[in-house]
């Protein structure tokens, strides 16, 4: 996709910029999901207290350390977003010391305050799972810990609740439920993310991957082609010098002219390698108008006809490019759609584009680009006309189908 626009930097810089965008939101539904869980823990936690007939003063002490709890474990989440793997969990622990003594000042609060053992060791497991732990380790940590709290659970539930009808209540039991399976929400929060960056970072690294490709495919082609050439050059401007030193100025005029044309081949040659290149055709500018188009987050299709590929690619490739160009830069972005195909009596193609425009803007598809895509249509013997609706933006060229040819000879 990126060799749709190779000039512009477009493609990417939006590609990178909407993706990005989009692993944020994730970050935060993830955050936002742990948070939620936790809260919703800690009111939980409250009911039960409440259904014990526990000192108001206790209730509104718990309460209160509990949001404490819950907003000091935000920034160990915000650390984890750039989580180096190679890093232990305690490598930034100036970050880490306050989040942490937060957990353990308020569980060992609500633990001597309530006389239950869950509720002093609940801060401390969960704020210990939002640390940056080896994945082998993490796992055996969630564990141990899930284990731990659900021991803690029936020893609470065997001395600390002695009213059978509290012992059977279903707030205790949601509470227990809810207590055990934090940390394992948490963790599987987190591991959701760290399958999203290193898918992230997979896809960076491919695309880096094709791009150093493609240049060593390029640089091979040109080093193959000028070598063979400038070698060739160098024997026969060697055996000229050779043929003056014996007095045989025709002769080494002969390999002079041959010299001039093997330069002359060179040159050919390269333009040649570059128009292989640059000469894509029709369907596939169009298909990669589309990829580009849809990896920018437009709802994107073409209707394309079968004998597009004899269209005057010289002429439409850079109207396909430049027109698709003009989508990202002023288009509302929602959606577009593409055509190619002949006339009925077989004399014009003609390419459409269209796409929504944002209603706030009034030059929708201004620019020079456009401009010069109407210089160029016209030069071949073409037409471009464009249209804004209400909300909608047309660009509609049409070409005689011996516009390659005038293109050529141009």
């Amino acid at each position: 996709m990126s060799a749709l626009l190779p000039d512009s930097g477009l493609p990417d810089a939006l590609g990178a910029r909407r993706l990005s965008q989009g692993i944020t939101a994730t970050w935060w539904y993830t955050v936002s999901g742990v948070m939620i869980f936790q809260v919703m823990v800690a009111l939980i936690w409250l009911t039960v207290l409440v259904g014990r007939d526990t000192d108001p003063l206790v209730v509104a002490v718990v309460g209160v350390t509990s949001l404490l709890w819950c907003a000091a474990s935000v920034p160990l989440l915000l650390q984890y977003r750039h989580r180096d793997d190679s890093a232990g969990p305690f490598a930034n622990w100036r970050g880490i010391v306050v989040p942490m003594a937060v957990a353990v000042v308020f569980g060992v609060l609500a633990g001597v305050l309530t006389g239950i053992w869950v509720f002093g060791a609940l801060p401390i497991a969960q704020s210990l799972m939002l640390l940056n732990w080896p994945r082998g380790i993490r796992v055996r940590l969630l564990v141990i810990v899930m284990v731990v709290l659900g021991a803690l659970s029936f020893i609470d539930l065997r001395t600390s609740f002695t009213d059978v009808d509290v012992r059977e209540s279903s707030g205790w039991w949601l509470f227990t439920f809810f207590a055990v399976m934090l940390p394992a929400m948490t963790v599987m929060s987190l591991w959701w993310w760290d399958v999203l960056v290193t898918l992230d970072r997979a896809r960076a690294a491919e695309a880096r991957l094709g791009a150093t490709q493609e240049r060593l495919r390029v640089a091979t082609d040109v080093h193959d082609l000028q070598g063979h050439h400038l070698q060739v050059i160098a024997l026969q401007l060697e055996l000229a010098e050779r043929l003056l030193g014996k007095d045989d100025p025709d002769a080494a005029l002969e390999q002079l002219r041959l010299a001039r044309t093997s330069v002359a081949d060179a040159r050919q040659g390269t333009r040649d390698l570059a128009m292989r290149f640059r000469g894509v055709p029709l369907p596939d500018e169009i298909a990669n108008a589309v990829d580009l188009l849809r990896a920018a987050g437009t709802t994107a299709d073409a209707a394309v006809s079968a004998d597009a590929a004899a269209a005057p690619a010289s002429v439409l490739g850079p109207v396909i490019r430049e027109t698709t160009t003009n989508v990202l830069r002023h288009g509302g972005g929602k959606w577009a759609r593409l055509s190619l195909s002949l006339s009925r009596d077989g004399r014009y193609w003609r390419y459409e584009i269209s796409n929504d425009a944002p209603h706030d803007s009034a030059d929708t598809g201004g620019g020079s680009g456009l401009e010069g895509i109407t210089r160029r249509v016209t030069e071949a013997g073409g037409d471009v006309h464009m249209d804004r609706g209400k909300g909608e933006f047309h660009v509609i060229v049409t070409v005689p189908g011996s516009a390659i040819g005038a293109e050529a000879g141009r």
